[in-house]
């Protein structure tokens, strides 16, 4: 899906009304080191990048004008107000409702040794019935709906330590997956999900910069900086977050063209065009990755690594829907048309 049509920029002009006095500030800088660069064949877009960069600003304005995106809740009442933003609360505090685990060297649907589990009001990922080797388990578990337009919001946290076995890499090291795969399609011994992974990490109180909200990309790759970036993971420039602290991920994509990490309301990366690409990424189908095919939908996936972490208020903001404003259920902060939706 393209969003650099008349239609698109007209409708994110309109919702780009002035910041209140609670408005966050957002800051748009470079990564701060590099990663490894892949071998594969990539395809440079010819899409007007900076043109897309100033659509995903105007409508992370609009947004932050709400009540610094997460911040407002719904209510009863709003169904009809076209301003009020209608956030789906993904998890129910209370159960794994809506959510299917896929855990490496494991089936779909199989929550192998209890991985994922609902704990005063936390989704978490505990490795206690992994039998003292965590064997490259890796854990991911899917909201059972796709999604292509839209503001994903959750707070996650690290505690304990890394289960034996794990990589080291993986020490306080989680992440939420975007525009994934459907995990039915993913074969047994598949170890990650071909998706763009919004990576969180924890610091190491060693005052050392480690941080989070970085890109990765199993299986896929992304344009940055106006091109495409070759490396596996493109990093944030957020600050540390060290310690037990529950921190603030949002993400907010927009379709195949735009997405951006915010940590704790700051805007830490912002890239464009996902896409598929080979690598890191082992014991999938090969029907399911076609190089260069562009990303503009797909699930939603919280990980589990090897390192203890929590997450909690895991919600979402849609921005596609009903734009016909004679619609009861019209939203003037849409910016991906719906009509199939209005009523």
């Amino acid at each position: 899906m393209q969003v650099d049509g008349r239609g698109h920029h007209a409708r994110a002009e309109r919702i780009a009304f002035p910041l209140t006095a609670r408005a966050c500030a957002c800051r748009y800088l470079d990564p701060v080191s590099p990663m490894p660069r892949r071998s594969s064949v990539f395809r440079r877009s010819q899409r007007p990048v900076p043109r897309l960069r100033r659509v995903g600003s105007v409508v992370l304005l609009a947004l932050l004008a709400a009540g610094c995106t997460s911040g407002a809740m719904r209510s009863a009442s709003s169904s009809h107000d076209p301003d009020a933003r209608e956030w789906i609360d993904l998890f129910d505090g209370k159960t794994l409702r809506g959510w299917t685990p896929k855990i490496a060297k494991h089936e779909v649907g199989d929550n192998f040794a209890n991985t994922f589990r609902v704990v005063d009001g936390t989704i978490q990922a505990r490795y206690d019935g992994y039998g003292g080797n965590y064997n490259a388990q890796f854990g991911h578990l899917y909201y059972d709906r796709p999604f292509s337009y839209y503001l994903v919001s959750a707070e996650y946290r690290f505690v304990g330590d890394l289960y034996p076995g794990a990589p080291s890499y993986t020490l306080r090291n989680s992440g939420i997956m975007i525009h994934s795969q459907d995990p039915r399609t993913m074969p047994r011994d598949q170890n990650f999900p071909i998706s763009i992974e919004d990576q969180l990490l924890g610091g190491l109180s060693d005052g050392k910069a480690r941080p989070t909200g970085n890109m990765c990309s199993p299986g896929t790759m992304v344009d940055f900086a106006g091109k495409p970036d070759p490396r596996h993971c493109i990093n944030s420039t957020s600050k540390t977050y060290d310690g037990e602290q529950w921190v603030l991920s949002e993400t907010l994509v927009l379709g195949d063209s735009i997405v951006k990490h915010i940590i704790n309301h700051d805007t830490v990366l912002v890239y464009t065009h996902p896409r598929q690409a080979a690598g890191v990424v082992t014991g999938f189908d090969p029907a399911q990755l076609t190089e260069g095919k562009l990303l503009s939908s797909g699930f939603i996936a919280l990980q589990a690594e090897g390192h203890p972490v929590d997450f909690r208020n895991v919600r979402l903001l849609n921005l596609e829907g009903c734009m016909d404003p004679k619609a009861a259920n019209y939203k003037r902060y849409y910016v991906k048309s719906n009509p199939a939706a209005c009523r």
